[in-house]
């Protein structure tokens, strides 16, 4: 193998070109590292910032929950039922007409009409008087005598009662 002449890099124009080869690299890597640097300080800068939004809205977060969590029970004792509403579920069975159900709605209504006004917890714990007192009730419309049978019984401000309708004749 063939050794290079150690005189060929002593010339001056080599030299010249390997010296600033060498100041490039270290100009580039210094001005990398300071880019670089810059960079970084600023990410640093933006995640202490977020990190103190996110501590602050978590903050706020917790105090909203408290604040409505406390609100929920203040109005959860305040809930009263305001309205009535009643529905029959099978009145095309025995043919009645809009203004029969209707009647036997506002039947069913007027024997219950005593629980507007009152606490949603205490309608609730007399359900069974409730629905008792519905169905003890015969409703004689068109010269036939219906009584019903609470389906269903919805507590909240409205009081939604479904009834299913049953001719009195089958029951005696």
């Amino acid at each position: 193998m063939r050794m290079p002449d150690a005189n060929q890099y002593k010339s001056p124009g080599w030299q010249r070109f390997f010296a600033g080869l060498f100041i490039g690299a270290l100009i580039s890597w210094g001005v990398f590292l300071m880019i670089y640097g810059i960079l970084q300080d600023q990410q640093i800068k933006t995640i202490v910032k977020q990190k103190n939004q996110i501590e602050n809205l978590s903050q706020e977060i917790a105090l909203w929950k408290n604040n409505i969590e406390e609100l929920n029970k203040e109005k959860e004792h305040d809930l009263m039922v305001q309205a009535i509403k009643v529905k029959i579920i099978n009145g095309e069975r025995y043919k009645l007409d809009s203004y029969s159900s209707y009647l036997i709605q506002e039947g069913v209504k007027e024997e219950i009409e005593h629980l507007v006004s009152k606490d949603i917890y205490d309608v609730y714990k007399t359900k069974d008087l409730l629905k008792k007192a519905i169905e003890n009730k015969n409703y004689e419309i068109n010269k036939m005598k219906y009584t019903v049978e609470v389906h269903q019984v919805l507590f909240y401000t409205t009081l939604s009662i479904e009834l299913k309708i049953k001719s009195a004749k089958n029951d005696m």
